[in-house]
């Protein structure tokens, strides 16, 4: 088998087309929670605690010089990356608490009572037989 067919038959395996799917939206999802946590959960914080503008903290190590940019420890940004990660990962815990749930749900309900066996089928005919006499 050519490295080009091997590569198209693990491509396109149905695992893989999921998981780049949950790849993307988890992306995009990703995009969404650090949106509203910079544009709308940040501000009225720093609003709250005196107009405090979370990306602007930072504590500058080194002053800028000629040639050379201040070095900074951006602290308002982490602070604002560590709110998106506590946010996304609630949500995936609260994903996999609903699957869950229903995993759960779906292992409780009983599973139907077996089939008879010919046997059984045919000593109840003879029984029913034996009765209706």
């Amino acid at each position: 088998m050519s490295m080009i067919q091997e590569f198209k038959s693990f491509a396109m395996r149905g695992n893989v087309v999921d998981m780049a799917v949950g790849i993307v939206i988890g992306g995009a999802f990703g995009k969404i929670v650090s949106s509203f946590v910079a544009d709308v959960l940040m501000p009225p914080i720093g609003l709250l605690l005196g107009n405090v503008d979370f990306s602007d903290l930072a504590v500058t190590l080194q002053a800028a010089s000629e040639g050379a940019e201040a070095v900074t420890l951006r602290y308002g940004v982490f602070i604002q990356t560590v709110v998106d990660f506590v946010i996304i990962a609630f949500a995936i815990f609260m994903v996999v608490k609903a699957m869950n749930t229903v995993m759960k749900k779906e292992e409780e309900a009983p599973p139907p009572p077996p089939e008879p066996s010919k046997e059984e089928q045919l000593l109840t005919e003879i029984r029913d037989a034996l009765r209706a006499r």
